[in-house]
């Protein structure tokens, strides 16, 4: 059995806000269920994603696209049963907010039926007018940039995202916008890590990175990624941590304290 979860007072959207004024950084790795969500929240992970990753690491899809609104509640109502004071964020599923009422609607369904406490859109300017809404009705929100896994067939692969400094200019600009709209939280995925330090500088709310350098507020990773479990090629910004380790808290323990000290992201994890 894992030991107590630590002691700690409930993580929050000012938790994450204060972190960032005092630079101190924060971890967030993705849970599935809930003997997962107590083992990280046990490790000291302070932010629990119920990634739409889970498309491709748990049901063995090819893509996020597949990934249901159902598959994301019933997901997200595992996890919640199994933290206590970590902060738990999930994904807003492919075309569940199109139109403003809509992602409404089903931002609603992922809080009250599966017990979110932050939702997770992919996408840049464009979803300004839905997080302003969103954020008007007392929802959470962490605004997604760079890569858009959901997107991945109109994007034509899973390709970095902003070497250009007009497509990074545009990033910084969309990114500034939706923290105008009421966007708590920015997740930046794939870019280069120079731009991921410029994003952090630039915006006044957390900046999450994973494949962003370690320029930025906090880092993600997708918990079975970290811990070298997942089928085929692991992405070049992850790092396997169970290896050498005797046991899966031991891994994510040493992920929490590596983000921390600034040792992880590495050059070998950054994008160019």
């Amino acid at each position: 059995m894992y030991k107590d979860a630590p002691t700690r007072k409930p993580i929050t959207v000012a938790t994450l806000a204060k972190m960032k004024r005092d630079r101190e950084k924060f971890t967030v790795l993705t849970a599935y269920d809930a003997s997962f969500s107590t083992l990280l929240e046990t490790a000291g992970v302070e932010v629990l994603l119920v990634g739409d990753s889970l498309g491709m690491v748990v049901q063995g899809q090819h893509t996020t696209v597949p990934v249901t609104l159902d598959d994301m509640i019933y997901h997200t109502r595992l996890v919640a049963r199994g933290r206590q004071t970590a902060l738990l964020m999930a994904d807003m599923p492919f075309a569940s907010y199109a139109t403003v009422e809509q992602a409404l609607r089903n931002a609603a369904r992922l809080m009250q039926e599966g017990g979110a406490q932050m939702v997770k859109l992919e996408g840049g300017g464009w979803l300004a007018e839905t997080v302003r809404q969103l954020s008007r009705n007392g929802i959470p929100i962490c605004a997604h940039l760079g890569l858009l896994p959901q997107s991945i067939h109109k994007l034509g692969g899973y390709r970095v995202q902003g070497r250009e400094e007009a497509a990074a200019r545009q990033i910084i600009d969309e990114a500034l916008a939706l923290q105008d709209a009421g966007a708590d939280v920015a997740l930046v995925e794939c870019i280069p890590a120079e731009l991921g330090a410029r994003l952090a500088e630039a915006l006044a709310i957390p900046v999450i990175g994973i494949g962003a350098g370690p320029g930025c507020d906090a880092q993600v990773l997708v918990s079975y990624d970290m811990l070298g479990i997942t089928p085929g090629r692991r992405p070049k910004f992850s790092k396997d941590f169970l290896t050498g380790r005797d046991s899966l808290q031991a891994a994510v323990e040493a992920y929490v304290q590596a983000v921390k000290s600034g040792e992880f992201p590495g050059p070998e994890h950054c994008l160019a």
